[in-house]
């Protein structure tokens, strides 16, 4: 069946209270899109014609009732659709801003400047340098050429990555440290395109497992992260392999010897950091002999 945009808009909405709320109203049809009631009784039966199992209707309450033979007519993805629920995010399709849904989520440390962020993805979209100000723990404000290719959340905050021609190798940059942002005219050096930013571009596999000694039962380690056959497998970026180790308390020592709850997974493979950048800051990893060795595939790939 064709349906244009406003239908498959008022399809969505309704499948969605009946999916998060169980119930949905001719009135909240009316109300949501200002339409009249004949207009949301052709809803609601196009809905029942397209999903004649997914609702009932009780005479007593007035409204159309989740019923237990109920699947959704759209795909709802459960990591957009629980930041939407925490952030209060409607996108038209959804009953998000009707209804008080009890998700929470932490916030984050600040939110970055969006005229910023903005003037970062046009550099990024353009292949442009960018001059900025920029705050560091180390020496305070000054300005710096930046060539940026990509923006990151690293769990707690965002990030530009960036050639930094100060310092002649690619590097993070918080996007709240930077003040203000301007698009130079500029020609790029082939040595400052993305490709040769040889921490982003190295995928490395990480095989995580529940932690041998601080956790009494894995299982629920496994189900919290969905592992399959004990082993969580994941392909992260080396310039990104630190920010998750982190986030996940993951005990990067070889002997698994980190104390503590927090610490419930350990990563079975540390050998595959060997030359990755960044881990100063992976819970419990020391470089041996040959893990000191840094990754020299590129002159402008510095530690």
């Amino acid at each position: 069946m064709n349906l244009n945009y406003s239908q498959k808009q008022r399809l969505a909405y309704i499948d969605f209270k009946l999916l998060f709320v169980g119930r949905v109203t001719r009135n909240e049809i009316v109300t949501k899109f200002e339409k009249g009631m004949s207009g949301a009784t052709a809803d609601l039966n196009l809905y029942k014609e397209l999903c004649p199992n997914n609702m009932s209707y009780d005479n007593k309450q007035r409204m159309y009732i989740q019923t237990d033979k109920f699947k959704p007519l759209f795909t709802h993805d459960p990591r957009k659709t629980l930041v939407k629920l925490a952030n209060q995010i409607t996108d038209g399709y959804d009953a998000i801003g009707d209804v008080a849904f009890p998700v929470e989520a932490p916030s984050q440390l600040n939110i970055p400047d969006i005229f910023i962020v903005a003037r970062l993805i046009q550099a990024i979209i353009n292949q442009k340098p960018v001059s900025i100000i920029y705050t560091s723990l180390s020496s305070g404000s000054a300005a710096r050429e930046l060539v940026p290719h990509s923006i990151v959340d690293n769990g707690l905050r965002w990030h530009v990555r960036a050639f930094d021609r100060k310092s002649n190798s690619f590097r993070d940059f918080v996007l709240t440290r930077i003040s203000k942002a301007t698009i130079l005219p500029q020609k790029l050096d082939s040595y400052e395109d993305k490709l040769e930013d040889h921490q982003w571009m190295r995928m490395m596999p990480l095989q995580l497992i529940p932690h041998p000694n601080n956790v009494q039962h894995p299982t629920a380690i496994e189900l919290d992260y969905g592992m399959e056959n004990k082993v969580l497998e994941l392909n992260v970026r080396a310039a990104l392999a630190g920010y998750l180790l982190r986030r996940w308390n993951v005990d990067c020592t070889k002997e698994a010897s980190l104390e503590g709850g927090e610490y419930q997974l350990w990563l079975r493979n540390r050998q595959t950091l060997y030359g990755a950048e960044n881990l100063a800051i992976a819970p419990g990893y020391k470089p041996d002999e040959r893990g000191a060795i840094n990754d020299t595939s590129s002159k402008y790939a510095k530690p």
